[in-house]
């Protein structure tokens, strides 16, 4: 009876953080048009660089505060030369380039694309996995990433007209920068699991964080020019990303992490998997983004996709506790890639 009384809460916890976290596009897009009909000198105060710069700023002080104990001299020290080297690729690919490249396909597409789109992370993940790590998988985990795979690929060939064609298939850039976002996201992943999976996980995500904000400021500021962050003080831009920081960063991440502390591993796993349906349904309610044909159909597949791959992986589960243990490490490195903030 106790047991059971304290699981209930703990997936309560991470159908909230879900909630959250699947929002957090359609809120990002949101925001940005609510900016755009404020400007300042011509400029959105609100802009994605903006919002992905100072979000990045209150996710790191949450980081801070939860995770600061680890931050000190004795296992800073265990830390070799080859591990920061690794931790700045993984800074580099999931805390700067892939949300960059995320917050511009927002600009130039619709969210439902984004978010459908950015699920060729996970396939792609596990082939590389199969591949350079030689991971072991099971039928249902090559199926459902297989399935998830034809659902991002018709989900992009099925679009409406856009602005890049290529062999009569029409591409947006929107779309091609969240495939590439994810691949970004992929090989960070894979980077993580081959050199860092000893590190503790506070080191690893403030340190991630820290850098990627860093490395994105600059390569706005080389890309678009020294005053792209003219409006990042600006009273009204804080004013709104003080509730945005509070709602998606804090209570998103406060959630999660209490979720997971209440609940087993395979149910968080469970749960995280119905962030693109959250993301579909927040871009409706929100934003007014009925689905398209492609959508239905693409969205279905990697629905499908993502379902088999739970089975895979709660049928590894049961067949093997040292398997079980391995799965647990994994995916406390996946629950740190989703609380660094991304807005996505």
């Amino acid at each position: 009876m106790v047991k059971r009384h304290n699981k209930i809460p703990g997936q309560i916890y991470l159908w909230l953080a879900i909630l959250i976290f699947g929002a957090s596009s359609a809120i990002t897009r949101k925001l940005t048009e609510i900016g755009a009909q404020h400007f300042i000198d011509a400029r959105n105060p609100i802009s994605l660089c903006n919002v992905l710069f100072v979000g990045n700023i209150c996710a790191l002080l949450v980081l801070i505060t939860i995770y600061r104990r680890q931050w000190n001299k004795a296992i800073l020290k265990k830390i070799s030369i080859k591990n920061w080297l690794n931790l700045t690729k993984v800074a580099i690919l999931s805390g700067a380039i892939a949300p960059a490249l995320i917050f511009q396909a927002l600009a130039l597409t619709n969210v439902n694309n984004v978010v459908l789109v950015g699920r060729l992370e996970p396939p792609l993940t596990l082939a590389l996995s199969v591949w350079l790590l030689r991971q072991r998988v099971n039928i249902w985990e090559i199926v459902g990433a297989v399935t998830a795979f034809i659902g991002v690929t018709l989900t992009i060939i099925l679009q409406p007209p856009q602005p890049m064609m290529h062999m009569g298939v029409h591409i947006g850039v929107g779309e091609i920068l969240s495939a590439i976002g994810a691949v970004a996201l992929a090989v960070s992943t894979i980077i993580s699991k081959q050199h860092l999976s000893k590190i503790p996980l506070g080191i690893y995500s403030v340190f991630r964080t820290a850098l990627g904000t860093i490395i994105f400021f600059f390569l706005a500021l080389i890309i678009y020019g020294h005053d792209h962050f003219t409006d990042v003080f600006s009273p009204f831009l804080w004013r709104w990303m003080l509730v945005y920081g509070f709602v998606i960063v804090v209570l998103g991440q406060s959630f999660w992490i209490k979720g997971l502390k209440a609940s087993t591993v395979s149910v968080a796993s469970l749960v995280s998997s119905f962030t693109p349906l959250v993301g579909i349904l927040a871009a409706y309610f929100i934003l007014g983004e009925a689905p398209t044909m492609a959508h239905y159909i693409g969205g279905s597949l990697i629905l499908i996709g993502i379902l088999l791959s739970q089975i895979g992986i709660r049928r590894q589960a049961s067949l093997r506790t040292e398997l079980s243990k391995m799965i647990s490490t994994s995916a406390q490195h996946q629950v740190e890639t989703t609380i660094g903030f991304k807005g996505i």
